[in-house]
């Protein structure tokens, strides 16, 4: 039997409507408004999204730097996973940022800032709203990306503007995409990752936050041990775990979890998680929790999987944990942000000279055991404001309400000869996160225990229970 064209381009398994059934599903649906306070949202205002009373001064200040000239900040489109089947959406941060929307909804809605006058823009949200039960297009039922028979409802055009405080329009009337576009702008780009660099109060609560969920997280992680060593796949069982803990606590890891056990921990950023755990070595669990309003936590223990460090061990992740306070130690308002990494790296220097692996302390050929920068800003994104121009981020100085991670690590690969033997194959990365205050930073994650004694008690203690 040969295949007709018609057999071979079907384009979807979904089953034919017939007329009789289209006027059937447009008839006879109940009103079913939006509910009080969004999903993930509770108490505050009601019908408003959670973060909207700080987006308009956000909007007044990208204004300011862009005056008479039209602004355009998409929210992003869906991207196929596997043949009909999307990733799971997340917004653009910076859309989220000057609409407060974040859910996934958002797919393909976008922000306009139309000049107004000589100076000032109004913002218009263009979005897909609800579609209606009796317009015949059949959208609700029959489209399998933005149906809500499919997805789940969206809002309507008035239920968006009180959510938001934006004047909203249809996606349609939104027309030439000319202007400014921040997908493809590198300076508003810039701007926007700029503009961020410092968090007000509303987002360091959201940080803060993050932060006490992850260290659930890390909790959980510790309790569910026992059964981790006893799975092949150790690591992912340990992902797995933590994963729980972000989707029920939030809207999920605000990026994949690094469980890296033994050498693995060599691997800076292992994600593949598919190696099983040895009692006698040490796990790094680089893991953080997204709020439902999309911060992100980014905290890093190494954790004994005995339970107790043994002398090797404690004197690589010693020798770390002195590197960060050394870096924690830098942090003030006015200091160079390279300040802590500095620090740290003149201490890990140090430690690899008095251990023999070099012959001084000089130059950078500690690198060779710790490769990355100790730090980076923290927020909507676990790399924020990366779009920042180097000499207001990098080559830029602390202010007070910037948040940031500290998190020097010492990677000494298994194969690397110039190490004696029983150091090959260690990792160690201590990493929390800290927000800067007028006087100095505060430890946001203080809750997890940092130095080799606390860790042992904390495990111990969360182990018998």
């Amino acid at each position: 039997m040969t295949d007709t064209p018609s057999r071979l381009n079907t384009g979807s398994h979904d089953l034919p409507v017939s007329p009789e059934l289209s006027r059937f599903m447009a008839g006879s649906w109940a009103a079913s408004p939006l509910p009080d306070s969004p999903p993930g949202f509770a108490g505050g205002t009601p019908t408003r999204a959670p973060g909207h009373a700080v987006t308009p001064a956000r909007r007044a200040r990208l204004s300011a730097r862009f005056p008479g000239e039209r602004l355009i900040i998409p929210a992003g489109g869906l991207k196929v996973r596997s043949n009909d089947c999307d990733y799971r959406f997340r917004p653009h941060s910076a859309y989220a940022w000057l609409t407060a929307l974040t859910g996934e909804d958002q797919a393909g809605h976008v922000l306009v800032m139309e000049p107004s006058g000589p100076h000032g823009h109004e913002a218009v949200l263009y979005l897909r709203p609800r579609s209606a039960r009796a317009d015949g297009s059949g959208e609700f039922y029959r489209d399998r990306r933005y149906g809500e028979f499919w997805v789940g409802r969206r809002p309507d055009l008035a239920e968006a503007e009180r959510l938001t405080g934006i004047r909203c329009a249809h996606l349609d009337q939104l027309g030439s995409p000319a202007g400014r576009d921040a997908s493809s702008d590198a300076e508003l780009a810039a701007a926007l990752s700029e503009l961020r660099l410092v968090k007000d109060a509303w987002e360091v609560e959201q940080l803060q936050l993050a932060v006490d969920h992850t260290t659930a997280g890390f909790e959980d992680v510790v309790r569910a041990l026992p059964r981790a060593l006893a799975h092949p796949r150790g690591e992912r069982w340990i992902e797995g775990v933590f994963g729980l803990r972000a989707r029920a606590e939030g809207n999920g890891t605000g990026y994949e979890t690094i469980a890296a056990a033994g050498a693995h921990a060599c691997a800076l950023h292992w994600i593949r998680n598919d190696g099983r755990l040895n009692g006698d070595e040490l796990l790094l669990l680089d893991a953080g929790v997204e709020t439902d309003t999309l911060y992100t936590a980014d905290i890093t223990r190494t954790l004994p999987l005995s339970g107790r460090f043994s002398p090797v061990q404690r004197q690589v992740y010693e020798l770390v944990l002195a590197a960060q306070e050394a870096g924690m130690a830098a942090l003030r308002p006015g200091a160079s942000f390279g300040d802590f990494h500095r620090a740290g790296m003149r201490v890990i220097a140090e430690g690899l000279a008095d251990w023999g692996v070099l012959k001084d302390a000089e130059g950078d050929l500690h690198r060779r055991y710790t490769l990355c920068s100790s730090g980076h800003m923290l927020g909507l994104d676990v790399h924020d404001c990366g779009k920042a121009r180097a000499e207001t981020y990098l080559e830029g100085v602390l202010e007070e309400g910037q948040v940031l991670t500290v998190e020097p690590g010492l990677y000494l690969q298994p194969d690397d000869e110039t190490l004696p033997p029983e150091l090959r194959g260690i990792g160690v990365r201590i990493e929390d996160d800290l927000v800067i205050t007028a006087d100095g930073a505060r430890l946001m994650s203080g809750a997890l225990p940092r130095t080799v004694a606390g860790i042992e008690e904390w495990m111990g203690r969360l182990l018998e229970g």
